[in-house]
């Protein structure tokens, strides 16, 4: 990471929410990076944090697989905070005694606060506050030179220090938003005790990501930048553009599998934005590939390897390229180094999987140290429409994914205007932004009706309508009847070939948020 100016290292034990205490520690504009917890001491250095996080995590701190840290990590002279793990592992290494709690600890608990000076500082000494505890372990003594700083019902030691006031542990988790007092002890540690400065701010990183893009690539050299019409491609091409300007050659290819009117919307937008961007209508080509072919997972696989496929051919036209610029995120860097394993790959259907190697392609990705949210908050700096920033995940494979069963163009004109109804409803009223996503599946049965006084035998939508903070989980949307009735309405009413609307209310898991 070549970020400037104060930031903090967190290292990761396996935790659920690791991902979490990084996000708040850079909601408080300090940049803040996950690390796998076996790195060495010399790469913790090389970082140079101004402070150190020690995430939580499933294990027990004598389990022989446990994970640790080098005991020399705690003579860095950088302050650490432990977290729940983090903090029995500090002190199962510091000489203190962790053992086996007679009464788990999961869900809220309410913490008495002894010492307000500096972890707790602003915080009363009077009341109680909620916190988050999920721990089947406790700290029975703690490690030589250090006092408490808080308890619980359950755990007697809540909050402790070293009497340097620079390490700390907390048995709760401060970067969920159930401990309502996690922000003003994340920001007591970044700020009061760590000494960091607020200097990460989405104007800063622009700065930062275009002079690197521009040292990187040579002042006569090309960058390729395939568009979906998503957040995160546009994202990057505005960026890239900043730095390169012509240079950057953007290729929208339409795979006949896009949304209604997406095609248009995109790329006039981006025409306004003076990319210079080349469209490439390929609909013929994907869907004459897709024809016959209902497996979900052979779709997929057509259709990537017909995009790539279609962009090469494209990029040949363009001449000597060097560089492909990528919308990778850092929850995909993060998964691909956790501490739990390396996840399944970045799917190729995000990001443009394969053709680096074929072309001998550099990439460039000046995303990946961003959440989602931070991209969205890039984004506005950059100057995109609130639309094109906050529109929903749509999946790379596109309807093709959403119509269960062969993908022909009958399909999927009745699925584009059962979807267009979707949009249009759920932003008239409201409900488009609260809400993860909202789509319209098309099914692979017809179902007997009546219009007028004919007997129909028609096709079945499926809504799905979900709430999520990552997609990792998700559960069913509870919207109201009206709105259910006013979606069902017009679908069946507008959409030549449908007879009936049905709603799913599965959360995930079990179920997946697309249905291939």
């Amino acid at each position: 990471m070549d970020a400037t100016g104060d930031r903090i290292l967190v290292l990761d034990f396996g935790s659920q929410t690791t991902q979490l205490i990084a996000r708040r520690i850079r909601e408080l504009h300090v940049y803040s990076e996950i690390r796998p917890c076996t790195i060495g001491l010399e790469e913790i250095k090389a970082f140079s944090p101004k402070g150190i996080v020690l995430s939580g995590g499933p294990a027990s701190v004598y389990d022989q697989e446990a994970p640790r840290v080098e005991r020399a990590l705690f003579d860095l002279g950088v302050p650490v905070l432990g977290i729940c793990y983090g903090m029995q592992l500090m002190t199962y290494l510091l000489g203190g005694q962790v053992e086996r709690s007679l009464k788990r600890e999961y869900g809220p608990a309410n913490l008495k606060v002894l010492d307000n000076s500096d972890l707790f500082h602003g915080l009363s000494l009077e009341r109680p506050y909620r916190v988050w505890m999920s721990h089947g372990d406790r700290i029975e003594k703690m490690p030589p030179g250090f006092v408490c700083l808080a308890e619980s019902e359950n755990s007697p030691v809540a909050a402790m220090k070293d009497k340097t006031g620079r390490l700390f542990g907390v048995q709760f988790h401060p970067e969920v938003a159930h401990t309502e007092i996690g922000k003003d002890i994340l920001a007591n540690f970044v700020f009061k005790i760590c000494g960091c400065q607020p200097t990460w701010t989405m104007a800063s990183f622009i700065e930062e990501a275009v002079a690197r893009i521009s040292q990187t690539v040579g002042p006569e050299e090309k960058v390729i930048c395939a568009l979906s019409g998503g957040v995160d491609s546009s994202v990057t091409a505005l960026l890239v553009h900043r730095a390169v300007g012509e240079r950057l050659v953007c290729i929208f290819v339409n795979n006949g599998l896009l949304r209604k009117g997406e095609a248009e919307t995109v790329l006039d937008f981006f025409r306004h934005s003076h990319l210079n961007v080349r469209y490439v209508d390929a609909s013929d080509l994907f869907l004459s590939r897709l024809a016959g072919v209902t497996d979900p997972e052979e779709k997929r696989r057509i259709i990537g390897h017909t995009f790539i496929e279609v962009f090469e051919a494209e990029a040949q036209k363009i001449g000597e390229v060097k560089y492909l610029a990528q919308g990778t995120l850092y929850p995909d860097i993060i998964e691909s180094v956790s501490f739990r394993g390396p996840s399944a790959t970045i799917k190729s259907h995000h990001n443009v999987g394969g053709l680096p190697e074929r072309m001998k392609l550099k990439l460039i990705e000046p995303l990946k140290e961003l959440f989602k949210d931070e991209v969205r908050e890039l984004g506005q700096e950059l100057g995109m429409p609130y639309e094109l920033i906050w529109r929903q995940p749509f999946p790379g494979p596109g309807l093709a994914i959403r119509i269960i069963g062969e993908v022909t163009r009958d399909r999927l004109a009745i699925l584009r205007e059962a979807d267009a109804i979707v949009t249009e409803e759920m932003k008239a009223s409201g409900w488009y932004y609260k809400v993860w996503q909202s789509f319209a599946v098309l099914l692979p049965i017809r179902t007997v009706g009546v219009m007028g006084d004919e007997r129909t035998y028609e096709h079945v939508v499926a809504l799905r309508v979900v709430d999520s903070l990552d997609a990792m989980t998700a559960d069913w949307t509870r919207l109201p009847y009206d709105l259910l009735a006013r979606l069902s309405g017009r679908i069946i009413n507008e959409v030549q070939g449908v007879n009936r609307v049905v709603f799913d209310i599965s959360s995930k898991p079990p179920a997946t948020i697309e249905w291939e």
